[in-house]
This record gives structure tokens, sequence and C-alpha cells, in this order.
């Protein structure tokens, strides 16, 4: 054939001059001249000849193989000590180039009736791209090709016949690489053409796998990737299944439930750009398959525990309902705009796929200024011109009573009702007749933290009755911050007496005819009355006011896994030691542990009674989020026990809780079960871990390590390993005591 007709120098230093029984730097001095001299882009050509074609195809493997893998050969041979131009990053480039020169040559060849084959050089950039220098070959050709492709139909039919005729096996690889680095829909619509029609396997690619399952793609490969879809009147009908397809995976509540967030973004930026490029006949012939698909669709993401879950509900059913009903009512939803949001909703608006040269645009501005009149420079603010007065008119505007002095009003002061100082008296306003005045009422709910605290003795009288009045109250004005107000008041009155008031609210939780939001509101209250319990307090000189407490501030409702992320963060802070010759530290006044008492009032009897499902209230069903706020309501609690008596019995029914729940399909539970597990092991000492709880810690061990390896959720993966972590130091830590 005729590559071996070829000069010794060039075809066998490839083939053969490592493996013959040259010394190998003698070899490589060879190949580094056969490089450097542009021989690749030769030793190419002469394989696309039609005699070439004809011949010994293990030749070409084996040649196929050598161009390829050339710098892994050269390092074997000279033990990793390769001259710079093996490099892959150097070497890749130059092959793209001689790759380059070869597609020049085939082009002059067409135009010249000279038949020729580029499968070869197909399968050279199928098996560099599929070895994972995609960046490297890709870098160097798609820049090139982009602008011979601009407006050469020869070009064109090179570049797709390139990509058509990849072997299937590493289509995957090659398509991927020019999705990732053209630069806009209408150039990869010039360089694969109608491949995703034409090859079974790069439509899987592009319609099923980099859509539906891979999510790690930027909003740009998006784009690219949908536009191209859009670009040919063919490839529409499959920009139509995959829009379809992907509707059917965001309204499924099984994907929502078991896929991360993260991928439940990614399809929902990838129908939004579909909605971008449908036109309103397309839209008008699926547009009740899209309403059926954003009603079940918005109902599993506002079911969701997740507030990101759920807002990518709210944005993308906007959307579809903004796209179906363009005359008639749209959906709206409350709530909080941020950079996703906000990025989601610019991705309906399509972008150019060219660029406007800002010389012309500024000509043209320039010539629209011209045609405008021309304004003074004091009259730039626009303004409405004042009509002209008759005279009548005029002389009575001039006997009005402008002229007269207005009373002097700078020293008034606004009346401040005044607050109820007894106890009684709240309840009396709160409850009573005169919760008619509102002036009162608002004063009253002001008031009555500040008054509970300073009379401990009163409220423990009314305490549990004070405690039922705060539970169910309801704003009557629109004061400032009222919720705030309501949850301190009630927290006071929970730190003021803490036995019968945590009995009352913790009976209340699993009531009938209490709202969502009231249970939520329990939980809450008795994690802030916890922790402000089980924290020191300061009274008297101010000598420690630049000392911080020693406690944890968890807000309610606030992220979850932030939050543990700083528990534990602190709990593994405080343990451990640091040797500083700076200013002593003011050692904190102690106190007794007012927590130690009641921990058991606070913990046992939400763990009770989880399982019984009430008429209007089901913790295992529909009602998951309050579940997941309960568990790291439970979480807390046993962080805040440590060193307390009941810390170990609360540990054991914590645990048995865990491994009763350890299978829930709703993230945000995992999340607490897992902070669960944190807790136990930070707060109950670990003789009594290992005397009590060995089998369970062996078989809590093995289902965090199926956590960490396969959970969908990236926070349950992280705080599965920082348990294992934690377990590890427990081991290590048992190991150091000496027998």
């Amino acid at each position: 054939m005729a590559v071996a007709a070829a000069p010794p120098g060039p075809g066998l230093a490839l083939d053969a001059g490592l493996d013959s029984g040259l010394d190998p730097r003698e070899a490589v001095v060879v190949l580094e001249q056969f490089l450097q001299q542009g021989r690749v882009s030769a030793l190419l050509w002469e394989v696309c000849q039609p005699q070439a074609q004809a011949g010994c195809l293990e030749l070409q493997g084996a040649l196929l193989n050598k161009i390829v893998c050339l710098p892994e050969h050269v390092s074997n041979k000279l033990q990793g000590k390769n001259p710079p131009v093996f490099f892959p990053q150097n070497y890749f480039p130059l092959l793209g180039d001689a790759v380059l020169q070869v597609l020049e040559k085939i082009s002059d060849s067409l135009r010249g009736g000279l038949d020729c084959s580029i499968s070869f050089v197909s399968h050279v950039l199928g098996k560099v791209c599929v070895h994972g220098w995609q960046k490297e070959i890709l870098g160097v050709l798609v820049p090139r090709l982009t602008d011979l492709t601009k407006s050469d139909c020869i070009w064109q039919r090179i570049c797709w016949q390139l990509v058509e005729c990849v072997p299937d096996r590493w289509m995957e690889a090659v398509v991927l690489g020019f999705v990732q680095r053209a630069p806009g829909a209408d150039v990869l619509s010039r360089l694969l053409g109608n491949l995703v029609v034409k090859n079974k396997k790069a439509q899987f690619v592009v319609a099923q796998k980099m859509l539906l399952l891979q999510y790690g793609h930027t909003t740009a490969v998006l784009q690219n990737l949908l536009g191209y879809l859009s670009l040919d009147s063919v490839r529409r009908t499959l920009l139509l299944r995959v829009l379809q397809e992907l509707l059917e995976t965001w309204s499924s509540s099984s994907a929502v439930k078991h896929s991360p967030a993260e991928q439940q973004l990614y399809i929902s930026k990838a129908i939004l750009i579909c909605l971008s490029y449908l036109k309103e006949a397309e839209i008008a012939s699926c547009r009740q398959e899209l309403l059926t698909s954003m009603m079940e669709g918005v109902k599993c993401h506002l079911e969701s525990s997740l507030p990101q879950l759920r807002r990518l509900g709210m944005v993308v059913a906007e959307s579809i309902s903004l796209n179906i009903n363009t005359e008639g009512p749209v959906l709206k939803f409350e709530y909080e705009e941020d950079d996703e949001t906000r990025e989601l909703k610019s991705l309906l608006v399509q972008t150019p796929s060219f660029y406007v040269v800002p010389s012309l645009l500024d000509d043209e501005s320039e010539k629209a200024g011209a045609a405008l009149p021309l304004v003074p420079e004091s009259n730039e603010k626009s303004y409405t011109a004042a009509p002209v007065m008759p005279d009548e008119e005029l002389d009575a505007e001039l006997d009005s009573d402008d002229d007269l002095i207005p009373y002097d009003m700078s020293e008034d002061k606004e009346l401040k009702i005044k607050a109820p100082v007894y106890i009684r008296d709240c309840i009396e306003v709160l409850t009573g007749s005169r919760s008619e005045d509102v002036d009162k009422w608002e004063a009253t709910v002001k008031a009555l933290e500040s008054l509970v605290r300073r009379n401990p003795a009163a409220t423990r009288e009314v305490s549990v009755e004070l405690a039922k009045i705060l539970l169910h109250l309801e704003e009557k004005t629109c004061i400032e911050g009222f919720g705030e107000l309501r949850q301190r008041a009630q927290v006071a009155v929970l730190t003021t007496d803490p036995i019968p008031v945590a009995k009352y609210l913790t009976s209340q939780f699993y009531s009938l005819n209490y709202s969502l939001r009231q249970r939520m509101d329990i939980l809450d209250v008795l994690v802030l009355a916890a922790q402000e319990l089980s924290c020191p307090k300061f009274h008297g000189n101010t000598k420690h006011s630049g000392v911080q407490k020693p406690c944890i501030q968890l807000l309610p409702g606030s992220d979850s896994s932030k939050g543990w992320r700083r528990i534990v963060d602190e709990r593994i802070k405080s343990k451990t030691r640091r040797f500083d010759t700076g200013q002593s530290r003011v050692e904190l006044a102690s106190r007794p542990n007012e927590f130690n008492s009641v921990a058991g009032y606070f913990f046992f009897p939400l763990i009770q009674h989880f399982d019984r499902p009430l008429t209007t209230f089901d913790l295992l069903g529909e009602d998951h989020l309050v579940l997941g706020r309960l568990v790291h309501t439970l979480a807390v609690l046993m962080y805040l026990a440590v060193n307390t008596v009941a810390v170990t019995a609360m540990g054991k029914a914590l645990l048995e809780f865990v491994w009763a729940l350890r299978f829930h399909t709703d993230s945000y539970v995992r999340q607490g079960l897992l902070s669960c597990i944190s807790s136990l092991l930070l707060s109950v000492p670990t003789e009594r871990i290992l005397a009590d709880m060995t089998e369970e810690l062996l078989e809590t061990q093995s289902w965090l390590g199926d956590v960490m390896e396969k959970d969908p959720d990236g926070d349950c993966r992280r705080l599965a390993l920082q348990n294992l972590l934690l377990m590890e130091n427990l081991k290590n830590k048992l190991e150091a005591v000496p027998s």
C-alpha cells in the first residue's frame, strides 16, 4: 500500500522507531524532527488516498494507535523525560494543525474533481476525543472551521462528513466536544449539520444523555444544544420531543424526590430555553400537554420541603403559563427573587446568534439623534407646561388662604398608650372586652416579653393560660415584627416556667385543629427556649460584655445544612486544643445548666407519637415538611442536652427514631436524621455509646457508608461523611486510652 512505500524516515518512525533496536533517544530525535517539519499531515493525507483505503485495515489500525498514543509511547520509553513537543498539551494542537492541512487538501481535491476519503481523519479525531484531549485538538479545529464554513458549502459538507464518519463508540466524545466549544448555536449547526437525524448514537447523546442523564453542563452549552435543534425544520421535531421528555421528568414526583437539586435546576433551565425557541403554531399544537405537565409539576414542586425546589416550580410554572396564555390570565406566585430566579427568567429571551459591530451601532444612533429636535440643556427633565390662566382666575388665586400663617406643631408629641403593668391585665387586653382598643393591644404585645421576664412569680401562676393565648394569637393590626414579638413572648413564658408550659406545647403539637404553621411555631419556641436555658446568663457588672455568649444561634426556618455546619464546627472548635501567647481570655461566669432538669419534658413527648396519623395531620404522609422540622428540632435538643442526666436515654431513643426513618424519600428529612446522628455522637459520652449502643452504632456506620456513596443529595452525602469521621475519632480516642 502507499503508506508502506513511503520513505523509511517518516512512515517507519511512527510505526516501528521506538520498538526497533535503535536507542530510544535517537528515535525520539527523529520523531521530533518528523513533527516539527509537518510530516504528520503528509502521512494523514497519504492514508486518505483511494489506493491506501483499499489496503490492509490492520496496518491502518496500528498507524491510528501510534498517531493518537504517541505521547504515551514516548513517555514509556523515556520514563517520563519527554521533550516538550511530546507533552499532550503541545502534541495534540500540532495534530489539530495537521488535520486542518489535510482537510484543506481534501477541499482542493473535491473542487478539482478528485476522489479522496476522510474516514481515517475522522477516526483520528474520534480516538483523540475519547482519550480526553477534546480541548486541545478542538481548540485548534473549531475556530478555523467556524471561519471556513461561513459562506462555503463545500467546507460545510466536509465538516459534516468529518463527524458523520466517526465510529459510534467515539461519537459521544466528539459531539460533546463540539457542543461545548462552538461559540453559538448557528456555528454548531454549520459544523454538525443534521448529524442528530442521521446518527442514532448522536441523537441519543444530544436528546437524552446530555439533557436527562447529565446535569454538569453550563447554561451556554444548553443554549448551544437546544438552539442547534431549533435551527432546522427537520430537527425541530426533535426539539418538541425533547421538551415533552423534559416536562415529563420535571413533573414526576419521583424524580423531584430522588434527584438532586442541581439536576432539577438543570432541567428547569433546559425547559425554559426550549420554550424560548418555540413558535406560536408549535405551542398551539401542544398547549394541552404543556398545561397538564405544568399543573402536575408545580404541585409536586410545591410539596417539596426544600425552598429552592419550591421556587423552581413557581418560576417554571409562571413561564409555561406566560407562553400558553398569551392573551388570558397567567399564573403569578409570590417569592423572593435572587440571582438564580433572575437567570431563569432571562432564559426565556433568546440571545441573538450574531454580533453587532459597535461602530455601526454608533453610526445608527448618531443618525437617529440627528433626526430629533434639539432640546435646550435646561429642559432635559420632562415636565408639564403650566397652562395660561385668565386674569379673573389669577385674582381669585391671590385672594385664597395661602397667606395664612400655619400653627407651630414642632413641639407636638405623639400620644403614647400606656402598656399594662400586670400579667393579668395583659391577658385581659389580649382576650377580653378591651381587645377592641387597637392601640392598647399593640402596646401590650410589644411590652409582654419584658413584663414576663420581670415578674416570674406572677407569670408562673398563669403560664399555661398565657402560652395558650400566645399560641392562638392572631395579628389584628399591621404591627411591625408581630411574629417575632409573639415568639419572643412565648420563649419568655417557656423559660420562666419550663415544665408545665413544655408539657402543654408538646401535647398540642400532636392535637387536632392546629395549622402546620402553628405546629412549626411550637417547634421553634421549644428550640429557642432550650437554647436559652442551656446557655449561661450574665448578671450584674458588665465586665463580660465584650465576650460572646457561648451558644449557637439557630434562626427558625433557616437552612438546615448551614445551621448544622455551624453547630458541628462550633463543637469541634470547642474540643480543639490551641496554644497561643496572646492576651488571656476573660473567664465566663459559670452557673448551673437549667436545661438539665427539663430536657426530657422537651424531648420525649415529641418523639412518642410521630407515627400516629390524625385526621388533619400525617407526619409520615403528606406533612413531611413538618416532619423535617421535627427531626431538626430533635437534633438541636439532643445537642443542647450535652452533660445532662437524660442524655443517654435521649440518645438511645433518638437512634431508634432515626433507624425507623432512615429511608425517607424527602432529602430535608434525611438531612435532619443525619444531623441527629451528629448530635448523638457529640453529646452522649463515649463510654455510654459503647456500652449501650454498640450494635446499633455498627449498623448505623454501614448505613452512613451507603448514604455517602449513593444518596442523590449533596448535603446528605457531606453529613454522612462528617458522621463517619466523628465515629473514626471516637475509635482513635478509645485506642489511645491505655488498657
